[in-house]
């Protein structure tokens, strides 16, 4: 395994797909700057995934793994607090694995933390997975073991900037119709098709 040294704990930096139950264009999607709000049915079904280009913890190298996130979460709770389970790559080692984990939990605290991960309120599983992930114009997919299952290839027009919370709304990107969202692991489980999907790239790093 690799090492990096850097006066940063930790960052990591990539491509990244989602899709989440809603219609497209995703009414909690930011667009031409102005604040996205609820989502099209209430409760927000969702499967996200990271692919990290470049990214260390620690001294421990991270690039080249991958990460998928599937969950849910009810706009009528109070703080619409996620239920979760995390998908790790499992090339990862112990130690690639417990980072991951750290960071996209938001529990290592910095960007991850203050876009998404603060919403998290239950951790169902963390589980090392066989992940597959296309991230590319055309053809984008998130497969992970039978468990979850997406795939894009339709562009959504859009005259303004359309930019998701969850990579930064400073890192606008392409708004995009799912043919299939699918999860089914035990409590999380939906198929839909035809709702709204997100392609973008991400940059998360520690405080300080």
């Amino acid at each position: 395994m690799s090492t990096k040294t850097t006066t940063r704990e930790w960052e990591v930096a990539g491509s990244y797909f989602e899709a989440c139950s809603c219609e497209t264009i995703c009414p909690c999607r930011s667009i031409g700057g102005q604040p996205g709000g609820r989502s099209t049915y209430g409760i927000c079904q969702f499967a996200l995934s990271w692919r990290i280009e470049r990214g260390h913890g620690g001294a421990v190298d991270l690039a080249g793994l991958d990460v998928v996130m599937a969950g849910f979460y009810d706009d009528d709770e109070p703080g619409s607090p996620w239920q979760v389970v995390l998908y790790v790559d499992h090339r990862a080692a112990e130690e690639q694995t417990n980072w991951l984990a750290r960071i996209f939990l938001g529990q290592a605290g910095g960007t991850s933390r203050h876009n998404f991960a603060a919403a998290i309120a239950t951790v169902h599983a963390i589980r090392s997975a066989r992940i597959e992930l296309e991230h590319a114009p055309g053809k984008w997919a998130i497969g992970v073991e039978g468990n979850v299952m997406v795939s894009a290839v339709r562009e959504v027009p859009c005259a303004e900037t359309v930019a998701c919370g969850i990579p930064g709304l400073d890192r606008p990107g392409q708004e995009l119709e799912a043919n299939l969202l699918r999860v089914r692991d035990d409590p999380l489980e939906w198929s839909v098709r035809g709702r709204c999907a997100f392609a973008s790239d991400f940059d998360y790093r520690s405080d300080g």
